[in-house]
């Protein structure tokens, strides 16, 4: 069984990027928009807080709406 990767609790940049399986710009994008968390400055350079990551991922998974339950035939 292959083991999920490590991931320190505060992340650079690209880290982060990675962390959200985003391509750099594209979260970046999505931190300015407000979609996902502004950074702390740690040793003198950016960090996203894994864990604050977590948080803006699990809200924007409930906002979904499973299109599914409306359409005759499929299950949920």
């Amino acid at each position: 069984m292959k083991h999920a990767p490590y991931w320190p609790r505060m992340l650079t940049r690209a880290k982060a990027a990675a962390y959200v399986d985003l391509p750099a710009t594209k979260f970046m994008q999505e931190v300015a928009a407000g979609r996902l968390p502004m950074p702390a400055r740690l040793g003198g350079q950016e960090h996203w807080d894994r864990n604050a990551l977590d948080l803006e991922l699990d809200q924007l998974s409930d906002s979904f709406t499973d299109w599914r339950k409306d359409q005759p035939g499929l299950a949920a």
